[in-house]
């Protein structure tokens, strides 16, 4: 059992330490607020190589395997939980595309992701449901060599500024559930799509919100993948990206723990640091160990999705334990910095309600549990 990463992929953690370090984090209180990244800033994310890395090299891809992948998460969340948000949605749109779509497509689609000259959403959520993705009310109705999307998508990260959107859309019977559901790409620029924006407790950079589409046209090569395979691609890429939330929230946590082990070493009360007291060290030394023991579970996922073998429960219980955990962690920190961490000027309040978004999107921790317990007695668990 070998546990060390390879020396391209300290070199990458590194790297990105030092940029989340000089570039991210000195201006991530700046961008809390109901405003999109900067676009120079996606632009520097797609210059270090790390937005859909994963996909061809001859489409922008940077060769990076999936444990690279999670680094890149963990390493870009400590300086801006958010900007870490871009490396999500790229890869997970980017591995869907590099999969199911056709070579015209991949040569079309991928470059702008890779770059950072757009950002790509997913369009799965609708009103009715969240979880419940496969029952899509979202109509797309073929019309010569188009389709006419109409429908509503909602609680989308960075409805506000994505320039193009993997939506999922019924081309079938509801009676035919999942496999009635097919991908487009579709631009979101299109005449007919309208778009909200949430006011969140947290993550607001990201510009969660809503997407109207009213008889949106979109070519029919356009489509990814087979009519009636959608669902079954976007299920399949979410198994990964999951590990990848589990590592953005920790890579917030461990910064904060960073800090708060700094500060408390510093700070002195009754004549000596905090941390000679018990009461202050011990909550650290647990977060210590428990994050890497989560930041364990989500690299072990990685590391067999790169040697191609089941990885669903694992990713699954990462992303319901490392977010909760993560929270946990950060509210503890806030706390440990007495009445200084109940400032805004501090980070650690901001972090926790960055990641407590995490705690539901993408799937509840009850979801991921049901996965979980799926996975490990069968399907006499399944719910539904």
């Amino acid at each position: 059992m070998d546990f060390a990463l390879t020396g391209e992929q300290e070199l990458l953690r590194d790297t990105l330490r030092d940029f989340a370090r000089r570039e991210l984090l000195p201006g991530y209180a700046a961008r809390d607020k109901d405003e999109d990244l900067p676009p120079a800033l996606v632009k520097k994310l797609g210059e270090l190589g790390v937005l859909a890395p994963m996909v061809d090299a001859k489409h922008g891809g940077s060769g990076l395997d999936y444990v690279a992948l999670g680094i890149a998460h963990e390493e870009i969340a400590r300086g801006d939980f958010n900007a870490a948000y871009v490396l999500l949605l790229s890869a997970l749109v980017g591995a869907i595309i590099a999969r199911s779509a056709d070579a015209r497509q991949q040569a079309v689609f991928l470059p702008p992701i890779c770059r950072g000259d757009l950002i790509p959403a997913l369009g799965v959520t609708e009103p009715s449901g969240g979880s419940d993705a496969a029952h899509v009310k979202m109509q797309a109705r073929r019309d010569g060599d188009s389709y006419l999307l109409t429908g509503e998508k909602t609680s989308i990260s960075f409805s506000s500024c994505a320039g193009a959107a993997l939506v999922m859309a019924r081309t079938g019977t509801l009676e035919e559930g999942a496999r009635g559901v097919s991908a487009f790409y579709v631009d979101l620029n299109s005449p007919g799509v309208t778009r909200t924006r949430f006011r969140d407790l947290g993550s607001r950079a990201i510009g969660r919100g809503q997407l109207f589409f009213d008889s949106v046209r979109v070519p029919a090569e356009s489509r990814v993948g087979a009519e009636g395979a959608g669902f079954i691609q976007v299920m399949q890429g979410f198994d990964f990206s999951r590990s990848l939330i589990g590592l953005m929230c920790i890579g917030a946590a461990q910064q904060s723990v960073d800090e708060t082990c700094a500060y408390v070493a510093e700070r002195e009360a009754f004549g000596a640091p905090l941390a000679r007291f018990e009461g202050v060290s011990f909550p650290l030394a647990e977060a210590a160990v428990r994050l890497r023991a989560a930041r364990l579970l989500c690299y072990e996922a990685l590391w067999l999705k790169d040697r191609g073998e089941p990885h669903g429960w694992l990713s699954a219980g990462a992303k319901w334990l490392a977010p909760e955990l993560s929270a946990q962690v950060l509210h503890q920190c806030l706390l440990l910095h007495g009445h200084l961490g109940f400032s805004l000027d501090l980070p650690h309040q901001q972090r926790m309600r960055d990641v407590i978004g995490l705690e539901i999107g993408d799937g509840t921790a009850q979801i991921m549990k049901t996965l979980v317990a799926r996975e490990i007695i069968g399907k006499v668990a399944r719910p539904y």
